[in-house]
């Protein structure tokens, strides 16, 4: 009997429930400004533009920190790293509940940046440890799912906790912050209790499981035992600065779209509780994206429109917001574009893990991730000031529209590059 399907299924039932509730915590944590600005930007007397400006310089901190926090991992094993990467980013959103100024909240954003800074590629790295080629887009669906639930979460209770101004003497915006700020240093010791460093200290995998594991793993890699030789050299591998242009613009029309949902959504008139209801919509369905795209590819076969293709239809759905008549018109597309937008990612980090491996896999990954995240840059500086300058909500979507469109034309140049390993059976697969 093989042992695949029955090692795959354990190493899912106990690792990807944690992974998911880390991540869900940590999106709530990056979205929970969406909320707060809705009162923040006039506590603080702050333009959309300076607010969009501090929001942004938590990717700056992410981007600086991403390639050695991976590397770090790497080196000193997932549970204490993860541990100490929550614990840290909790305790700066819990600052940022009292913040007095600009100033303060820039150099929060920026150290939550670089608190949070390898937790999502170290993830991806980590995924390449304990799961084959061949189920790791699935993998990567499934972490990702965290994400949206996360935006439907935060969107339920962002602006219920708005809805708190008043209670213990603090304003909503503050209740924001230290109710999602919370969960990631409480949830800390369970990490350090229930994440083991791999598969070889994994006391709930079979010996035999864990031999297949490390077979199946070392033969994918070439026969190559995992090194940490060379990772800093594979930020500079052309595949991985390819992959990290191209990536740019998946963050940049998330971030941009996320950040400005809440407001498009207030301009409907109602309540701060109702719009964080209505918001749920748009995520329940990018979850129900990320969950189906993968396994498509995994039955009929991987290809380049499953990357592709979701961010041209989140261009024309974006574009098409800005045309139509209708307020809940324009919103129904903006459902449309958020699955659109994520739904291309799962298959998009199913790619590095085709060349890179062990120490180079977690610096390859960390790069791509950080330069792709300056998108979050971008759109949290560029939206605000195209609506500042416009005094519409929705102009912002072209620009985005038009981000989507070249990302979509980059991923065919990507497979062209990448064609003698994307058209491995292993990928294929996946």
């Amino acid at each position: 009997m093989s042992l695949e399907v029955p090692t795959v299924r354990r190493v899912t039932a106990r690792l990807m429930p944690l992974f998911c509730v880390m991540y869900l915590i940590a999106y709530i944590d990056r979205q929970n400004v969406s909320y707060a600005k809705l009162e923040m930007v006039q506590a603080l007397g702050l333009s959309e533009a300076a607010y969009g400006l501090g929001a942004s310089l938590f990717f700056i901190g992410y981007f600086l920190f991403e390639a050695p926090s991976n590397l770090i991992l790497a080196r000193v094993g997932a549970r204490v790293w993860f541990a100490r990467i929550m614990f840290t980013w909790g305790l700066v959103t819990l600052g940022l509940g009292f913040t007095q100024n600009a100033t303060m909240f820039y150099i929060l954003r920026f150290l939550l940046g670089v608190t949070e800074a390898g937790f999502f590629p170290g993830v991806l790295y980590v995924l390449t440890l304990w799961f084959p080629q061949a189920h790791r887009a699935r993998m990567v669906g499934l972490f990702m799912v965290a994400s949206a639930l996360a935006n439907a979460v935060g969107a339920m209770v962002g602006g219920a906790l708005l809805d708190l101004h008043g209670l213990g003497g603090l304003a909503g915006w503050q209740w924001v912050f230290l109710a999602t700020g919370a969960p990631a240093v409480l949830m800390t010791p369970y990490v350090l209790w229930k994440l083991p460093n791999g598969p070889e200290h994994a006391p709930w995998l079979e010996p035999e499981q864990k031999a297949w594991l490390a077979e199946t793993l070392k033969a994918e890699n070439g026969g190559a035992e995992i090194s940490h030789a060379g990772a800093w050299k594979a930020i500079l591998d052309p595949r991985v600065l390819l992959l990290a242009v191209l990536y740019v613009g998946m963050p940049l029309g998330a971030y941009g779209l996320s950040y400005w949902l809440p407001t498009i959504v207030k301009a409907f008139g109602v309540s701060n509780t109702m719009n964080g209801l209505i918001n749920i919509i748009p995520w329940i369905l990018v979850g129900a994206a990320l969950w189906l795209v993968p396994r498509h590819a995994a039955r009929r076969g991987f290809t380049v429109w499953h990357i592709a293709g979701p961010p041209l239809l989140a261009a024309v759905a974006l574009v098409l917001s800005v045309i139509v008549p209708g307020t809940w018109a324009k919103f129904a597309l903006l459902c449309i574009a958020a699955p659109a937008i994520f739904a291309g990612q799962p298959g998009f980090w199913s790619l590095p893990p085709t060349f890179l491996t062990g120490a180079r896999a977690a610096a390859g990954i960390a790069a791509i991730n950080a330069v792709g995240n300056l998108g979050g840059f971008v759109a949290q500086n560029v939206v605000p000031i195209i609506r500042d300058r416009t005094g519409s909500n929705l102009a912002p979507m072209l620009f985005l529209a038009a981000c989507l469109t070249v990302t979509a034309a980059m991923v065919f140049v990507a497979f062209r590059v990448l064609k003698p390993v994307v058209g491995t059976p292993q990928t294929q697969a996946g």
